[in-house]
């Protein structure tokens, strides 16, 4: 009978929440456990007692902690793990906390589109009309040119009743004239924010996604505007754009003979004024209207005189407009890059402006004020952005227009700074010129308009017509509707996530449910089971040891694999955590908790690979034919195994070995006493080939023979292999010669080439020594080298040649494809490291600097005696050093079989990094400093600059790559100032790199 047992589960919770705001429960000094570790220990006390054949309901419940009480919202930070009835950090806090009802909705506030009080309506972009708008606004503020639009009858009688404008139909304007009105009554009466011009651009035909010359469209704008103003009655209208912006001015011609004077008179809309080279308004007037000598071929014809005569021609001003445009030339033609380009010098210009000393006739009023500056952001000529800053004619404050944002600007007073720092090109700026009290300078401004300044200022708003009002107000109630339904649409989304928010409040606060019916048994037996088998593993592993001390006797052992038994208890402790590790995480999900899908698959690969008792499997799954892998042990052991690894593999002591596994061992045998004999025979007729001894050589052809037979290196290496170790290689069964031809059958090396650096690439082979290759090997191609005696002289010349002949475009291509990848490679490693005696590196690392520098290369090279260190295999600690072959001596180095190591030689302290082909000098300065920490002072100096300083200390550079050359091809050497310390940096390659 089972005995009753209380879980202590139900009064260790508020204990627990008291000591995790507490820290160590009270106890100074003491380490408090994790509060999940806690939980988890009591969730399972009971198994140290219990058997897994006598778990109950009770016991199951306590397992999956579902009495626990529930967290206080407050108390826990984050979801507990260890209790599912925490209901903290599932994210209740939206629901419970308090309500935004933003939130609830996407839409924004329509009031965000209504026009402020006291401010003027913007103007949408419609991609690229940003220069459109600007000018809109800089007319808009002409109050005489709006008062003059709103005269200018209006065509749109069939839109009017008796009693105002159909609501049914839309207002279409018809005119250029039509659309201003519409505009301009819309900007001085609308409620929204900003409104649309695409009417009005559309109308005049421009493209809205390709920016066009704003002062060429200021220009045909005034001109068709004036054009379709000269056919109206009203006289106010119809000269209302030569009265504001028309004035005249005259191309005066003297002759320098008879002193007669030629005039052409001509009317302007604005002056367009040169600034390249100047830095005042004042200056570009006064070029403007600068004399000018005509001499030379561009002598002037005077009908006075009736011949060419020198002459000098200016401009006079005869008379101004009210608004006076002046178009500061910006943008001019590049003729090196023929495209435009814009002209970012400063330009200083006051907010008075006195025209009287320029004026031909004087005594008239001619003083302007500023009324309009009219801004291009950007350093291109065919990109930027178009904003307008422009003077109220009636408050006298300025405001900054930039589409559909407005800003007021402070104190009545015009502010540019900001336009002028977000148009910097880039860090080497030119440095703002100081200004004067009302004066400004600008980098950006293209245009400056100026209103001629009266003693009367306009008091009186231009009154909008009737007709244009009532369309405003149409389009101000359709706003208003729209305002409406925007709002009511907001309060209906508040609505419906208050009442989701109160019925999830409603679910959260029935939280947590009852008693869980579907609760895991077998999960919990089995991890009842995985806990006890921990807590006696250690006594089971002093059983199992003393039992495999005694002798097995009879046919009652089993066979365990010795390295099985040597980790035994590793592998149980292991495979119980795991086991226990995945009830935790089956017991977990219950609180939300999954495995990553990776982690499992890594864990199940350490699961495959620390099987128990399955190092004696052969690959057909049954007992391996080896026994030194194997042991016997008794059954009482093996039953104490078998608790541990219940799904191990099991071998009575009866069991047979894998017959298919001796058949196999039988066949292996017998193949390796044939590869054995094969061997032994093909070293036998091939002495010299294997032990490489008295091979021919091209660059000294032997005497007695006319013919020399060609075979790929690579088909020698692997036939000594074979001979060497029969057992454990393959054998060799055909020469494969293709490798050395072409494609089209030819040879891939001149005689010339195979005599040095493609000598490594093939093996020489005699005459007898071929006669066995074929009888030995199959041959796909036949490959040799012929000495023939030509002429009737004596001594006759001697020539070689090949068969197959060479292939001259193949070998090319071969040349070419070889630089290319010594000029082209990647991830090819450098070796640096440090060197503070430089005296020692400067002996061993470079010796050719001892010698003196009027010998040359070759004198250097023969001077040096047998045994001298090679500074290509020279190590700077002292290691071992190898004598560098030469020609001469290649038959001593046949003898003496010297073979070079194809391996770097570490050296103390030295830091490998990648370089490729395609890296910079200054990529490569930056990778070695950050590999290196301390540097020396001239050095970091050097690193520093475009080039080295004039003296350096021995700087040496080179390559390595993934198969190392016999010698460097190019070195270059360079000096830092700091001789206590420097650097060498070593690369093995077929072209080095040098700083």
């Amino acid at each position: 009978m089972v005995k009753r047992w209380r879980s202590p589960l139900g009064r260790r919770c508020r204990p627990r929440r008291r000591r995790r705001r507490s820290g160590s429960g009270g106890v100074p000094g003491a380490k408090a456990m994790a509060p999940r570790l806690q939980l988890e220990k009591a969730a399972w006390r009971w198994a140290e007692t219990v058997r897994p054949e006598e778990v109950s309901q009770e016991h199951i419940e306590t397992a999956y902690r579902i009495w626990l009480e529930p967290c206080i919202r407050g108390v826990c930070r984050r979801n507990c793990k260890g209790n599912p009835n925490c209901l903290v950090g599932i994210g209740e806090h939206i629901w419970l906390g308090e309500i935004d009802e933003n939130s609830f909705h996407n839409i924004d506030d329509p009031n965000c589109e209504r026009r402020k009080k006291n401010s003027f309506v913007g103007l949408t972009n419609l991609g690229a009309t940003c220069y459109v708008n600007t000018f809109l606004q800089v007319w808009f503020l002409n109050l005489e040119l709006r008062q003059a639009l709103y005269l200018c009858p209006s065509t749109c009688s069939d839109y009017v009743l008796g009693d105002g404008i159909q609501e049914e139909k839309d207002y279409e304007p018809q005119t250029i004239c039509e659309h201003l009105q519409y505009l301009f009554a819309l900007l001085q009466n609308s409620n929204r924010r900003y409104i649309d011009p695409s009417g009005f651009v559309k109308a005049l035909g421009l493209d809205t996604g390709q920016q066009q010359d704003a002062q060429e469209f200021s220009k045909l704008f005034m001109s068709l505007l004036e054009d379709t103003l000269s056919k109206q009655k009203n006289p106010d209208v119809r000269n209302i754009v030569q009265q504001q912006f028309c004035g005249e001015y005259a191309y005066v011609t003297v002759c320098n003979q008879c002193g007669r004077e030629s005039k052409l008179l001509s009317k302007f809309y604005e002056l367009e004024l040169n600034i390249q080279g100047h830095k005042q308004l004042t200056d570009c007037i006064s070029e403007f209207l600068k004399e000018e000598k005509l001499e030379g071929d561009n002598r002037y014809f005077c009908e006075n005189c009736q011949s060419k005569q020198n002459a000098t021609r200016k401009i006079r001003l005869l008379s101004l407009p009210c608004t006076l445009n002046l178009q500061l030339m910006r943008f001019v033609f590049d003729r090196q890059t023929g495209h435009k380009k814009k002209l970012n010098t400063y330009i200083g210009f006051s907010e008075i402006l006195d025209m009287e000393p320029y004026v031909e006739h004087k005594g008239g009023s001619y003083v302007y004020e500023l009324s309009a500056v009219l801004i291009h952001r950007g350093v291109s000529a065919y990109s930027g952005h178009y904003i307008a800053h422009v003077k109220d004619p009636q408050s006298g404050e300025w405001y900054k227009f930039n589409d559909e944002d407005i800003e007021k600007m402070e104190g009545k007073k015009l502010q540019l700074g900001i336009e002028e720092d977000l148009a910097e090109p880039s860090k080497s700026q030119t440095r703002k010129p100081k200004c004067g009290k009302g004066t400004h300078c600008s980098r950006n401004a293209y245009m400056l308009v100026y209103r001629l300044q009266t003693q009367e200022k306009p008091n009186t708003a231009v009154q909008v017509p009737a007709f244009l009002q009532e369309l405003v107000d149409r389009d101000n109630s359709k706003f208003e509707e729209w305002c409406i339904e925007m709002a009511e649409m907001r309060k209906q989304s508040v609505d419906k996530g208050k009442a989701k928010h109160e019925e999830v409040k409603e679910l959260y606060q029935r939280l947590p449910a009852g008693a869980v019916k579907a609760l895991c048994k077998e999960c919990v037996v089995e991890r009842c089971r995985v806990l006890r088998l921990k807590n006696q593993l250690n006594e089971d592993y002093k059983t199992v040891n003393n039992l495999l001390k005694a002798a097995v006797k009879g046919n009652d052992g089993f066979w365990v694999g010795k390295s099985s038994l040597r980790s035994w208890r590793q592998l149980a402790l292991e495979q119980l955590d795991e086991q226990d590790g995945d009830a935790e995480q089956s017991n977990g999900k219950m609180n939300g908790s999954t495995l990553n899908k990776d982690e499992s698959k890594e864990e199940r690969k350490e699961e495959e690979e620390l099987n128990f008792n399955e190092d004696i499997l052969c690959p057909h799954g049954e007992l391996c034919i080896s026994e030194n892998e194997r042991r016997l042990v008794s059954k009482e052991a093996w039953s104490k195994l078998q608790q541990y690894f219940p799904k191990a593999p099991e071998f009575p002591s009866y069991k047979e070995c894998c017959s298919q596994c001796k058949i196999l061992e039988r066949e292996g045998e017998e193949n390796e006493a044939l590869h054995k004999m094969i061997a032994n025979e093909q070293k036998t007729s091939l002495p010299n080939l294997f032990q490489d001894k008295n091979r021919p050589c091209l660059s000294n052809w032997p005497e007695d023979t006319d013919v020399l037979y060609i075979v790929s290196q690579f088909f020698v290496e692997e036939w000594r292999k074979f001979v060497r170790k029969p057992t454990r290689c393959s054998p060799v069964s055909s020469v494969g010669n293709s490798a050395l031809l072409c494609p089209h059958g030819g040879l891939m090396f001149t005689f010339a080439s195979m005599t040095k650096e493609d000598s490594k690439l093939i093996a020489l082979i005699w005459p007898s020594e071929w006669q066995m290759i074929q009888k030995l090997f199959v041959v796909d191609h036949v490959i040799k080298i012929m000495r023939i005696e030509v002429g009737d002289v004596n001594p006759s010349e001697t020539q070689y040649i090949s068969e197959p002949k060479l292939c001259p475009e193949c070998r090319e291509g071969l040349l070419c494809q070889q630089q290319r990848d010594l000029r082209e490679y990647t991830q090819a490693t450098i070796y640096v490291h440090k060197v503070v005696d430089n005296k020692k590196v400067m002996k061993d690392s470079a010796p050719e600097l001892n010698v003196s520098s009027s010998e040359t290369e070759e004198d250097k090279e023969e001077a040096k005696p047998d045994g001298e260190k090679d500074p290509d295999f020279n190590q700077s600690n002292g290691g071992t050093k190898r004598q560098k072959i030469s020609h001469q001596n290649y038959i001593a180095y046949q003898k003496q079989v010297i073979r070079r190591s194809m391996r770097h030689r570490k050296v103390r302290g030295e830091k490998a990094l990648l370089v490729s082909a395609n890296q910079t000098l200054k990529e490569l300065k930056i990778q070695v400093r950050k590999m290196f920490v301390q540097v020396c002072s001239g050095l970091k100096r050097a690193f520093m600059n475009s080039c080295f300083p004039p003296v350096f200390t021995y700087m040496y550079v080179s390559m390595f790559f993934s198969k190392r050359l016999k010698s460097f091809q190019n070195s270059q050497k360079s000096f830092c100032e700091d001789e206590s310390e420097f650097w060498v940096l070593e690369t093995w390659a077929g072209s080095a790199i040098a700083f």
